[in-house]
């Protein structure tokens, strides 16, 4: 059972007890990513997110980490193009301890001028590291593709040159005006009860923020080619399509179309490029959701020479899933595999907090296992079929290689 709870100055919390697991899971989520940053900003929540781990007032960066280590517990944090998260995985006897430490990272991290200079060079390692790895940096310059100039085709990481730019003052004014109270939620799952919520709100339940003043703006899709030349062994791809939205009410349909098509090994992707021509170890595909859009992306690997044959099969495929539709076994176990993988992923506290975190953020509500299983079953075959039709027309392409040029 998930409790809710609304502080006065507007931060939610989100409760579920499972008094089954020794453990508890705490998440601080905010409403806010690389989508809400300029182009001179951009990194900037990365960076923050990086920062709020160098030190407090009353803590430094090692004692940060020794503070979790000591009790046997996880401390990470992850920032996306709409959301950062803060999170800890404890035993359940040291979970107000590790809530504790969290909210001394949110309101009293120092952002340091020597922090800042050193931790500025690790993320221009993690910019380096990420250019060495094409099958990352092909999804990067899908989503400029599809997005061009619009805040949804930033780079989460940022650039060196915007993050050349940043100071103590700099981080402290992003938090002051986006990290506001409206755009923060607590999630806790694991052995823990209602009392939490009490401690939630000693901490979050007063503090107030800025006023962001930056609106969204809805993307475009556009049709475009990017290709970058690398000397890679193997050329990466990326074809892009319009999605839908979070919360749209077709979403069902997508994730079993998204299943049949590369969302496992038995999926038509995976069968007609790597199994049957042997053309590529990595083919998938997957779907990714915004708040006002969505992207589904086809991703395939291989040598230069066999370019040519992996696009055309991956469009085979698709013409040949538009034409034919989806067939009556396909739906039924992809449906399955669904219901499987759902259940399967909220055995952890760890998930558990963060499909409510994400939720309550994004959607603002809960709904019961039981009624996605019913949604997953109320998925037709025309249902799915009308969507690949609506979905596989125009696309954008991404592309990492050694080629000069490569005109498909």
């Amino acid at each position: 059972m998930i409790k809710k709870y609304t502080c006065q100055n507007g931060v939610r919390i989100v409760l579920e007890n499972i008094p089954t697991v020794r453990s508890a899971a705490i998440g601080v989520w905010i409403k806010t990513g690389s989508r809400n940053e300029t182009p001179e900003l951009n990194g900037v929540s990365h960076f923050l997110e990086h920062m709020f781990f160098k030190g407090t007032a009353t803590r430094n960066a090692r004692e940060i980490a020794e503070s979790f280590d000591s009790i046997g517990g996880q401390v990470n944090a992850f920032t996306s193009k709409e959301y950062t998260c803060y999170y800890a995985k404890v035993m359940d006897n040291h979970a107000s301890y590790a809530l504790e430490i969290l909210a001394d990272m949110f309101f009293n991290s120092t952002f340091d001028g020597e922090e800042l200079k050193k931790e500025k060079n690790v993320v221009y390692e993690e910019i380096k590291m990420y250019e060495d790895t094409p099958d990352d940096i092909v999804h990067d310059l899908l989503s400029k593709a599809v997005y061009e100039n619009h805040p949804l085709g930033y780079p989460i990481l940022g650039t060196e040159n915007t993050l050349e730019t940043f100071n103590s003052d700099t981080l402290k004014k992003y938090v002051h005006d986006m990290y506001t109270p409206d755009k923060v939620v607590v999630s806790i799952a694991g052995n823990v009860d209602e009392k939490m919520i009490k401690e939630v709100e000693s901490y979050f339940g007063s503090y107030q923020g800025g006023e962001d003043r930056l609106e969204l703006v809805k993307p475009s899709f556009h049709e475009n080619r990017i290709t970058r030349k690398k000397d890679t062994e193997q050329a990466h791809l990326c074809l892009g399509y319009k999605g839908l939205e979070i919360g749209n009410d077709k979403t069902y349909s997508l994730i079993t179309l998204n299943n049949i098509l590369g969302g496992s090994m038995s999926s038509r992707l995976f069968q007609d490029v790597r199994e049957q021509r042997g053309l590529a170890y990595s083919v998938y595909s997957y779907h990714s959701s915004y708040q006002d859009s969505g992207m589904v992306t086809v991703y395939g690997g291989t040598g230069t020479n066999q370019l040519d044959s992996l696009y055309d099969t991956i469009q085979e495929t698709l013409d040949t899933l538009k034409r034919d539709g989806i067939t009556e076994k396909e739906l039924r176990n992809s449906k399955e595999q669904l219901k499987g993988s759902l259940m399967l992923s909220l055995e952890s506290t760890n998930s558990r907090m963060s499909r409510n975190g994400k939720n309550e953020l994004m959607l603002g509500e809960h709904r019961s296992l039981d009624d996605i299983i019913i949604k997953i079953d109320e998925v037709t075959e025309d249902t799915v079929n009308e969507l690949a039709n609506q979905i596989f027309t125009e696309h954008s392409l991404s592309l990492v290689s050694p080629l000069e040029n490569w005109d498909k």
